[in-house]
């Protein structure tokens, strides 16, 4: 009986074409919404032996528990937020990911999204396209040298705040704990640096822990003058509360690459022209997609011939 490699996310024909090259011993079978998951699950689960996922979409442990054969899941890309990592790891199933795979092309996005809201580049690109001269018009605060804090100095966080240097902005951060190889300043609470900076982006992991962890008192704290950036997850921002700090002018600006609603938009926060909203597309690239490809056929050959995964997830 042939093995089978679940796809539950969606992957470009090429990628999947590479994938079913790398492991002709196994049936792709592609599933990139529930009801096809949920469909596949139910006529191949006793042959499925490998998943592929990503974060948002993750892996459940009644999920896994219907996969008897079940020896590894790998998401693709950093995020593995809804994958059941406890009970794989508990029931002998690999987890993998595609660590450090998107950094860059998060990094690049997050800077955009700083740029455009802080500048506020969408009001002057509508402004533009109806006859509005630039006299007519308050000026753009300048992005250099504003303090930008980042609430998780992850992998890609650190990327974040490398390329601000290049903008002479202020480098804080609130993390579990202190970085001590690392220069910037580091606040033991999210209020504190919140009332400290011009900009606050979030690039914590989502998940319950986290979860509108920036909410009314954090953006009040952040203030009307200053923007949110969000790279991360869409659960860690209120978006209610959100909407209503922009409406309300208690928060000049926001950028954000994901949202509470995905993959609908947000509604409450569609006809503000201070937020700038993009889909989620912040690890996207050709170049970060096919390196997390590689990455999970990496993984995945590691596993089967016994090796350590290149990028375990372990807790």
């Amino acid at each position: 009986m042939q093995a089978v490699l679940l796809v539950l996310n969606f992957n470009a024909d090429a990628h999947l074409r590479q994938m079913a090259q790398a492991f002709p011993d196994f049936e792709l079978i592609y599933a990139p919404d529930a009801a096809q998951g949920e469909v596949a699950i139910a006529a191949h689960g006793a042959r499925i032996q490998a998943v592929l996922t990503i974060g948002s979409i993750g892996l459940s442990a009644a999920q896994m528990q219907r996969l008897p054969a079940l020896r590894l899941v790998c998401a693709l890309g950093a995020g593995y937020e809804n994958i059941d990592v406890a009970h794989a790891l508990a029931h002998g199933i690999a987890v993998g990911n595609g660590a450090g795979t998107n950094d860059d092309c998060v990094a690049d996005h997050a800077m955009g999204l700083v740029i455009a809201s802080v500048r506020g580049l969408v009001r002057l690109d509508r402004a533009t396209r109806d006859g509005v001269w630039r006299t007519a018009l308050p000026l753009p605060p300048n992005v250099s040298r504003k303090r930008l804090g980042i609430l998780g100095l992850g992998a890609i966080g650190a990327k974040i705040a490398r390329r601000a240097l290049g903008f002479d902005m202020e480098i804080g951060y609130h993390n579990r704990g202190p970085r001590p190889e690392l220069s910037y300043r580091y606040f033991d609470g999210l209020l504190p640096m919140a009332r400290w900076a011009d900009v606050l982006l979030v690039a914590t992991p989502g998940g319950a822990e986290t979860r509108h962890l920036i909410n009314a008192e954090v953006l009040d704290a952040l203030g009307p003058q200053g923007h949110l950036v969000n790279i991360a997850r869409g659960s860690v921002v209120d978006t209610a509360a959100l909407a209503a700090a922009v409406r309300e002018g208690r928060l000049a600006g926001a950028g954000l690459d994901v949202y509470e609603s995905e993959p609908a938009p947000p509604a409450e926060l569609l006809e503000l022209d201070a937020v700038v909203l993009t889909p989620h597309v912040g690890g996207w690239s050709p170049e970060a997609v096919q390196a997390s490809v590689d990455r999970f056929i990496a993984n995945m050959r590691c596993h089967l011939e016994g090796r350590p995964l290149v990028s375990p997830v372990t807790a």
